[in-house]
């Protein structure tokens, strides 16, 4: 294998599988990102693949990945491209530093179209900024060495970096969930649940199912639900529900509900209901009073019009088909201080 791609092996460092190609600068994406070790590393090929080697080179700290400066920038001479995955990012607190262990594993192309994979661990270091003084130093990557493999991308991806266990796997939909969810509604919402918890924490659910169009022995697929609590008023409880798959991604899940004309004898909200009429639909981002049902796949809502609980609308919404409907909905329209509701929306019957 050529010298300059074995050197371009050893700066290998991406927290997701990505492919980078020779292009011209203005053509490939420019990232500059110090936020966390992930970032550090994408920002790094991105300095690559646009060919901008003094800024991938401030990448590193004070141990740098050559003898100098040139002698990192020919090492890229022949290289096409790069495919990298890593592993579970694992971190350890010392001396006024976090230390993050990435495992790394890339497959290197070089512009003959010879591909060699190469693994191991790298080190990126995050000194405390409280206690930094100018000039600041953001996390760097420190040390580290890949190694050639005869392994495919796939099987010579380090379980680990360290003796320790290996870290826990990110649970990525939860995470994009949670980030989604926190950008829309995290200044609207409470900043806490009744119990005291961050609403950023969800109750999550797993719903395994075949389309109704499945072949047969074709294997099930997962939705994932989210339900963070939004906010608590005198009687009414709000809700924002999420869900994703393999094939959408994180979607936020909108509530259909019925518009509707309710008329009272003699115009008086306080006497008999006379007529509720559905007019047509609109749909809701939140919804209130709800519970979802693992047993009967449905989210139920039951919205309180006063607190004595007399007058409500309720809907139940049931998944199926790898969405979730409005297959049913009740109004009690009276404040007569009764619970009497009718049902005025009944889909219930499965396709």
């Amino acid at each position: 294998m050529k010298r300059a791609l074995i050197s371009a092996a050893c700066l290998l460092f991406v927290s997701a599988p990505i492919a980078f190609a020779a292009q011209a600068p203005s053509d490939a994406p420019y990232l500059d990102d110090r936020s966390s070790p992930e970032a550090v590393v994408r920002s790094l090929y991105s300095a690559i693949d646009r060919h901008e080697y003094a800024r991938a080179w401030g990448y590193f700290g004070e141990a740098k990945p050559a003898k100098d400066f040139d002698s990192f920038a020919k090492g890229y001479a022949d290289t096409d491209s790069i495919d990298l995955k890593i592993g579970a990012i694992s971190e350890e607190g010392a001396a006024g530093s976090i230390y993050y262990g990435v495992p790394v594993a890339i497959r290197a192309t070089d512009k003959m179209g010879e591909q060699k994979v190469f693994a191991g661990c790298y080190t990126l270091r995050q000194v405390n900024a409280d206690v930094q003084e100018p000039p600041f130093d953001p996390i760097h990557i420190d040390k580290g060495e890949l190694k050639p493999s005869t392994a495919n991308l796939e099987d010579a991806l380090p379980k680990q970096c360290g003796d320790g266990p290996p870290p826990p796997k990110k649970d990525a939909a939860l995470e994009q969930a949670k980030k989604t969810f926190l950008a829309a509604y995290g200044d609207q919402c409470d900043q806490e649940t009744p119990e005291h918890k961050p609403i950023s924490e969800p109750t999550a659910y797993a719903i395994h199912y075949k389309d109704k169009d499945a072949a047969e022995g074709e294997p099930e697929r997962e939705v994932r639900l989210f339900r963070f609590f939004c906010h608590m008023a005198a009687y009414n409880e709000s809700a924002v529900y999420y869900v994703t798959d393999d094939a959408t991604g994180v979607r936020q899940l909108q509530f259909a509900v019925p518009e509707l004309d309710i008329r009272y004898e003699n115009d008086n909200p306080e006497g008999k209901v006379d007529s509720i009429t559905v007019t047509g639909f609109q749909t809701e981002d939140t919804a209130i009073n709800s519970a979802y049902d693992e047993a009967n796949r449905t989210i139920t809502t039951a919205a309180k019009w006063r607190g004595v609980g007399d007058a409500s609308s309720a809907g139940t919404y049931l998944f199926r088909n790898g969405r979730f409907a409005l297959v049913q909905y009740d109004v009690d329209a009276s404040y007569d201080g009764e619970v009497n509701p009718q049902t005025v929306v009944d889909y219930n019957t499965p396709p």
